[in-house]
């Protein structure tokens, strides 16, 4: 298929399709509901991903190393695979308001990805964010399920929305390295001004265990 007048290329997934070079706007035909591994994989003129809502899936590597990726719109998109969007270095804004399951390092090393939304997310997996350096700003709702060690490295995260539930955050290095994660916003509403110690469990304790045991040696002592 060739590339329209207003420069979109439509990709129809077919066998033998080939992508023709220097496509800088993909759109993805209607007939496909999930986009094939490894796809489009460094096509590094690439610049704008466009998915109609029934396209669900994006499979392992499928945009892989688009240096040049900086807008994807996948509306009903509910699963991307692992390394997806990895080393997409442009990409700074994505659309994903249905996404549910994010796969291993599925984002990994978008440098310049400031902000993400995900209000439908449940489970992130290990290194989904990795390496996000100038990631500020992380959004998540109320059906987020289990957060492993998704945000390595990234040093610029300021603030994360997440709620609070037992069991959400299997490890306790999910937030390695985010030196500046200062702000933890609940879905609910209520604001943590602290460090991400506040979610590491463990560390939590010992911090309020310090507290409790400071209060207590500044109290006036009760004869017996």
């Amino acid at each position: 298929m060739m590339i329209a007048a207003d420069g979109w290329y439509t990709f129809t997934g077919r066998e033998g399709e080939v992508i023709p070079n220097g496509v800088t706007r993909v759109r993805i035909h209607e007939s496909l509901t999930v986009i094939p591994a490894r796809a489009f994989q460094f096509r590094r003129t690439i610049e704008e991903v466009e998915c109609h809502v029934d396209v669900k899936t994006v499979k392992e590597g499928a945009f892989r190393n688009c240096r040049s990726l900086r807008i994807v719109i996948m509306p009903g998109v509910e699963v991307v695979e692992h390394h997806a969007f990895a080393e997409c270095d442009a990409l700074a804004d994505v659309e994903c308001d249905k996404l549910e399951i994010i796969e291993r390092g599925a984002f990994e090393s978008c440098q310049s990805l400031k902000s993400i939304n995900l209000p439908s997310a449940k489970i992130v997996k290990r290194y989904a964010f990795d390496e996000c350096r100038a990631l500020k700003n992380v959004i998540f709702g109320k059906a987020l399920e289990s957060i492993e060690g998704a945000f390595y490295e990234c040093t610029s995260l300021e603030r994360i929305t997440i709620p609070l539930k037992d069991g959400m955050i299997s490890d306790d290095d999910t937030f390695r390295g985010c030196k500046k994660l200062i702000h933890v916003n609940l879905v609910e509403g209520a604001v943590l001004r602290d460090t991400i110690a506040a979610l590491l469990l463990e560390e939590w304790r010992n911090i309020m265990n310090e507290e409790i045991n400071a209060i207590n040696q500044s109290l006036p002592t009760t004869p017996a």
